[in-house]
């Protein structure tokens, strides 16, 4: 890990910034011999991490901070054709079962190769708020790289695969997610975490 950044905590907010913001996220747990991954800031901080411990395409899972503290749970939820997702906020170790955070669907057709080169994102779905919007998430060139959008086709996160200095790539578990100005970074990390399972990759 030491090569990808140091091993440094950071207290998380997950207020948006007005600047871009890159994170680095490495495939790799912090628990031995864990699954999960583990993301750095671009000062080398970590601030977010999964830990799925020996479990492998888990039905739930939990976005953390460096200490510990859930942000989010992801749910999965079986539908005949569709994949589905729910996310749950939580706030000072407090979750709201009553109605998800967001919901992630994957439309899985049988007769489609690329069963999930688009997912579809509903925001909203609290009861506190009136209207929804909605994004998308769309895989680039492979099941790693994927861009988020919203309905007006504006970018609002990328990840891609993380290279050097020199150029040279990384590593098929070490990616580059940057988050655009204005956008809660806890919200997209735990839609890019959902992508990740949807896809089999945590």
């Amino acid at each position: 890990m030491a090569k990808i950044h140091p091993q440094t905590p950071v207290k998380v907010s997950d207020h948006s910034t007005s600047e871009r913001e890159i994170f680095t996220i490495w495939m790799k747990s912090l628990v031995f011999h864990g699954n999960g991954c583990t993301v750095f800031n671009s000062k080398g901080e970590i601030v977010f991490r999964v830990d799925n411990y020996q479990t492998r395409h888990s039905s739930e899972v939990f976005l953390m901070d460096f200490n510990g503290e859930v942000l989010f749970s992801m749910k999965r939820k079986k539908l005949r054709i569709f994949r589905s997702w729910e996310g749950y906020k939580w706030i000072d170790s407090k979750v709201n079962k009553e109605r998800p955070w967001f919901q992630v669907r994957s439309h899985c057709s049988i007769l489609s190769r690329n069963r999930h080169k688009t997912c579809y994102v509903t925001l909203g779905c609290e009861k506190t708020t009136r209207r929804r919007s909605s994004y998308k998430i769309t895989e680039l060139e492979g099941k790693s790289t994927f861009k988020i959008i919203d309905n007006a086709g504006q970018l609002l996160a990328q990840v891609i695969k993380k290279q050097s200095l020199a150029g040279v790539p990384l590593g098929d578990d070490v990616l580059a997610l940057v988050v655009e100005p204005q956008m809660d970074h806890s919200l997209v990390m735990a839609l890019v975490i959902v992508h990740g399972l949807i896809n089999q990759k945590l």
